[in-house]
């Protein structure tokens, strides 16, 4: 190894070499396409379908096949926090936070009352 690779700031370089200027150019790239983009075209109202695609494969992946603890929750369990942060959720005019705290009472009181 040479001198150069045992220095103490190397991996902070690595970092900001790989994490930050391999991500930067394509940041800047969506603030400028942002600023031309209207909000009805239909490029827009795609990104927005396949965000929200993305988003709802991942919930049902960790209600329906859930790895570590949430794994070993009853599937019914499950079903009941989404359904009580959805009830959550409309009940108090369409905040997130309520859904997601009233999802979170409804699990974990769930399983405490399981123990």
């Amino acid at each position: 190894m040479t001198a150069f690779a045992q220095e103490w700031w190397w991996p902070y370089v690595m970092i900001v070499v790989a994490g930050f200027l391999a991500t930067e150019c394509w940041r800047w790239l969506g603030v400028v396409a942002a600023g031309r983009l209207r909000e009805d075209s239909l490029l827009f109202a795609w990104v927005r379908a396949v965000a929200t695609a993305l988003i709802a494969g991942i919930i049902s992946r960790l209600i329906l096949f859930p790895d570590g603890v949430l794994g070993d929750a009853p599937i019914w369990l499950r079903l009941a926090a989404v359904i009580g942060g959805v009830i959550g959720y409309k009940l108090l005019n369409d905040r997130l936070m309520a859904g997601i705290v009233s999802a979170e009472v409804v699990l974990i009181g769930g399983w405490l009352f399981l123990l």
